[in-house]
């Protein structure tokens, strides 16, 4: 038994309103299985049998019409007899497009970050007007003729109209988030007929492999310049976005660290689609993934994206924002277990490179020059100066300093300490090779294979099923042979990832530690012992290439390196990425010293 007036999905086209439960429990009618038992013949046939056999009674008659029609009734004729009386199995559930995917996925990430604290806000009014710009700037909905209109009209023009979308009208009496094209740009030389046709097609061809979307088929091969297409981590690019809209206290690491501790969906997310939301064929590729999101290919989406969708100048970042410098070089002071007294250091920093005005600081899209900051990774890069600045990290003077400090520890110990570098250097070496061992294993032991068995076509379906039961069996008795002790549960998520307390004496805290050692007096003001400084990078790279400069291991000191290691596993990018960061912020603070060798012959 065949489904009649199947729902269709949030991108089916401009005869209707977007709402974020169209996917999430808005009225949907799906049938449950039916059972025809005894003769042919419905239920509603034998109340009106019953009805005339009354009316029969009452008016004198012995019998019915209908039994008198069937008395001489034994075996059933060659149509009835075609029909299975029985129940009827429907396993291709809802009629769902691509996009009602991903939107079901940005739900469950929006309510993930409601869970963790942001403001409410984001999920209906900033994540919901950026993926309804998105629908209308990739002519999806909110548009006159979009794809998914034509395509719906070609294929299913004969079904009802959703139940849970608004009027025609009232879509076009909303106001226009943005002007955009109303019909979709296509060759001189082909035709809109032989568009839809092609589009209709692909259609058949997704129903030929059996893919449990609508449009799976025609999604995978669609390809347009400019276009921002919609995958999974697109969807991570919507959330910071929306993050950086509100100005939240989320960074881009953060998110990403969340998303690894599984507080975010994302790796098989599309487990959490209802049970009607078939996923198989084309459908595997576009929502199942086997990689882990990395900073900068989210960063750079978020970029495109941003600029896909002609977005406005978003608020502006001013000191009282979480994301100033100066108050993320103070976190990062914190996580890193670094004496307080950095800070002043780091806020001269800011001040003098002129980074933290407003301006520098602001996102616009759609400026001439966008300007783009990643701001977690500027914050460490300022640390990474300082430390630079105070200690060298040439692997001798800062070891130097600490001969010193340990020295002036042991004879005052009743005084506030001074900050030992080296004994900082062995205790961070020691808590991150720990961390790094364990999210190392972690990692290791993630299955990228769904709980939930994947199959490209019906035919796949019996042999996946018992692929699947073989190996949870496997695995089931390696785990008893191996005695292996169940899973931790994940930790609750925080904003910090380690805990320096001066409570606890076992692990020391340099928080409160001073920085006496690395100072001195000079006309009544406080200098650095240190009057030497090295340039990350001596000379930039002048060609149109993304990177700055490319920085290798083996030309750098061993302290240079270990503090870009900690602060690249603290943020979860490669060292490299805040090699370059540090590099960029020294040409902005040593500006004359760069344009003198720039005039040198």
């Amino acid at each position: 038994m065949t489904r009649a007036g199947g729902r269709r999905g949030a991108g089916g086209g401009g005869g209707g309103s977007f709402s974020w439960t169209g996917t999430s429990g808005g009225s949907r009618s799906f049938p449950g299985r039916q059972v025809f038992g005894g003769a042919p013949g419905s239920v509603a046939r034998r109340r009106r049998r019953r009805r005339r056999r009354r009316a029969g009674r009452e008016g004198g008659l012995g019998l019915g019409m209908d039994e008198e029609e069937t008395r001489d009734y034994n075996e059933p004729c060659t149509q009835c007899a075609a029909v299975t009386w029985g129940i009827t199995e429907e396993e291709k559930g809802w009629e769902w497009y691509i996009c009602e995917g991903f939107q079901y996925i940005l739900l469950q990430q929006a309510e993930a970050l409601l869970a963790l604290g942001v403001c409410p806000e984001l999920k209906d009014d900033v994540l919901y007007n950026f993926w309804r710009r998105y629908l209308q700037k990739s002519n999806q909905a909110y548009c006159k003729d979009s794809k998914r209109a034509n395509m719906r009209n070609s294929i299913a023009s004969d079904s009802e109209a959703f139940s849970d979308w608004d009027s025609e009208a009232d879509l076009f009496s909303e106001p226009s988030v943005l002007s955009s094209k109303s019909e979709a740009e296509a060759p001189p030389e082909v035709s809109i007929s032989q568009l839809l046709s092609n589009e209709k097609d692909m259609i058949a061809e997704t129903a030929s492999i059996c893919s449990g979307s609508v449009d799976g088929v025609y999604y995978s091969r669609q390809k347009k310049k400019g276009m921002v297409k919609m995958t999974l981590p697109v969807t991570l690019a919507f959330c910071y976005m929306s993050l950086l809209w509100q100005r939240e206290t989320i960074t881009l690491s953060d998110l990403l660290r969340l998303v690894e501790d599984g507080h975010i969906p994302y790796m098989n997310a599309f487990l959490n689609f209802p049970e009607e939301m078939k996923l198989y064929g084309c459908d595997i590729k576009i929502f199942v993934i086997e990689s882990w999101p990395t900073y900068e290919s989210i960063y750079s989406r978020m970029i495109k994206l941003a600029t896909f969708l002609d977005l406005p100048r978003f608020p502006d970042i001013t000191e009282n924002s979480f994301l100033h410098p100066n108050i993320l070089c103070m976190k990062y002071l914190m996580e890193a277990n670094l004496p307080d007294e950095l800070h002043d250091w780091t806020c001269q920093i800011v001040k003098i490179t002129n980074i933290g005005d407003v301006n520098f600081l602001t996102f616009d899209p759609i400026a001439k020059i966008a300007k783009t900051v990643k701001y977690d990774v500027q914050a460490v890069a300022i640390i990474v100066i300082v430390l630079k600045i105070l200690f060298l990290l040439d692997d001798k003077f800062e070891w130097s300093l600490s001969r010193i400090a340990s020295k002036r520890n042991e004879e005052n110990k009743t005084d506030k300490p001074c900050f030992d570098f080296r004994k900082w250097y062995n205790l961070m070496k020691k808590t991150i090779d720990e961390k790094q061992k364990k999210r190392e294993e972690a990692k290791a032991r993630h299955l990228w294979k769904s709980e939930k068995p994947l199959y490209y076509s019906a035919k796949e379906k019996a042999t996946v099923y018992k692929r699947k039961q073989m190996i949870m069996n496997l695995q089931k008795q390696f785990s008893t042979l191996a005695n292996s002790t169940p899973r931790a549960e994940k930790n609750s998520p925080s904003s910090f990832q380690f805990n320096w307390t001066k409570d606890n004496a076992e692990v020391p805290c340099f928080h409160g530690h001073s920085l006496e050692v690395v100072l001195k007096e000079k006309d009544k003001s406080l200098v650095t012992v240190n009057s030497l400084y090295w340039l990350s990078t001596q000379k930039f790279c002048r060609s149109l290439c993304d990177h700055v400069t490319v920085y290798e291991d083996s030309n750098f000191s061993r302290s240079y390196q270990f503090v870009l290691n900690i602060f690249s596993y603290l943020l979860r990018i490669k060292a490299s990425l805040l090699h370059e960061e540090v590099s960029l912020i020294e040409r902005r603070l040593f500006n004359k010293k760069f344009e003198k060798r720039r005039t040198t012959p």
